[in-house]
């Protein structure tokens, strides 16, 4: 239950941290792991289950066993990550550290058109680099089809400037409007947090007059997540919606991993049918051969995942309790390009869909091994279950 804020802040003390480090500060270790985990080291690193190196599971029997990738319980090592907690609780891992230095300096490179950033992030997966910039990390920004922005980010010793994105300065809005920057290292891990990437813009928190009133220490993720939550209970937006006679929305709430090749056919479609900007896009690899079975990509093949979080009019008919008609859309579009989705938000496959695409196979051998007495959710209840920490 270590958050990658106090996990980050121990090891950037001893000049590292962990190989991958989610972009948003209470995300927790192990439920990085018993989901899925990522960040712009993911195109070097993988997931963050990539960099695990051992695990110490509790399971439902009341057994605690350490799982390597080499024991007898290797099995469960690789199915852990996208369990969700149905095969034990992760109780300690041990994760690899990279060295850090104290600086990032990021250049944001523009694209008109997403076949040439998507082939940017193909190139920079192969050599590391881009026009001469090491890519240390790596994400992107897509505003529209024709406006699309890869951030390429370095270690650096010095910094002629730093940038500070907890203020005044908005992070995402600099993506398009500067071409070079530099942040301290952990100003760098945390520049999404902020503003909860773009989400904070619902509370206002974007205005410059609101930005000023608002205290520093509550422009955090938990803090903006605490407040849907509160609307979600109360139905507050629901009702205003309501009131002003316009019309509903339906919560759009998803990252998906597209094959880099199609990574271009998957923005024209999104920005098409469901029309939600900015879009965030975060190149992937697997490290090695290793497999995942429960989430399973190919390792060698280059991945963009593609995160979206917000909510979308529905057509005109569509009434608020219309049963997910934008995450199927998605849904389908994902499948029909080869990809995957995360599961921490609403799930709309079929069982047999859904199985197919996350090993059942792989999954039932896992749960009749590991909790035999079905003591952990599990089953048909994982396929509708909704993770709210993301």
């Amino acid at each position: 239950m270590v958050t990658y804020e106090a996990l980050a802040a121990e090891c950037l003390a001893h000049g590292v941290m962990p190989a991958v480090v989610p972009q948003l500060k209470t995300i927790t270790l192990g439920g990085a792991v018993a989901g899925v985990g990522i960040e712009s080291s993911s195109h070097r690193h993988g997931l963050v289950h990539d960099s695990m190196l051992e695990i110490e599971v509790l399971l439902g029997d009341g057994r605690i066993v350490t799982c390597t990738p080499d024991n007898e319980h290797a099995d469960l090592f690789f199915g852990f990550p996208n369990s969700y907690g149905t095969l034990g609780y992760s109780l300690s891992l041990t994760i690899e550290l990279e060295p850090v230095r104290p600086y990032v300096h990021l250049r944001h490179f523009a694209f008109d058109r997403a076949e040439a950033c998507m082939e940017a992030v193909s190139q920079i997966a192969a050599e590391g680099s881009y026009r001469g910039h090491k890519a240390d990390f790596l994400d992107g920004t897509a505003f529209a089809p024709d406006e699309l922005y890869l951030t390429v980010g370095a270690y650096s010793d010095v910094a002629p400037w730093r940038s500070d994105y907890t203020g005044q300065q908005i992070y995402y809005q600099s993506v398009r409007r500067d071409k070079e920057d530099f942040l301290a290292i952990r100003d760098y891990l945390w520049r999404w947090d902020t503003d909860w990437f773009w989400c904070s813009r619902p509370f206002g928190v974007q205005k410059p007059l609101v930005r000023r009133l608002w205290p520093r220490r509550y422009r955090r993720s938990d803090v903006y997540r605490k407040l849907v939550a509160l609307d979600r209970r109360y139905g507050l937006s629901g009702t205003l919606t309501r009131n002003r006679n316009l019309p509903s929305r339906e919560a759009v709430i998803q990252d998906v991993e597209i094959p880099v090749e199609r990574g271009a056919e998957f923005l024209r479609y999104f920005a098409a049918n469901v029309g939600m900007s900015p879009v965030w896009m975060c190149p992937l690899r697997l490290r090695g051969e290793r497999s995942w079975p429960l989430y399973p990509l190919k390792p060698g093949e280059v991945y963009v995942n593609f995160g979206f979080w917000g909510t979308v009019p529905l057509p005109a008919g569509l009434s608020d309790q219309a049963d997910g008609y934008y995450n199927r859309l998605v849904e389908d579009e994902v499948s029909l390009l080869g990809g995957h989705k995360s599961l921490y938000s609403t799930v709309h496959y079929s069982a047999e869909e859904f199985w197919r695409r996350y090993n059942g196979t792989a999954y039932r051998a896992l749960k009749s091994d590991y909790d035999p007495a079905g003591r952990l959710r599990g089953g048909e209840r994982v396929r509708a279950s909704v993770v709210e920490d993301h």
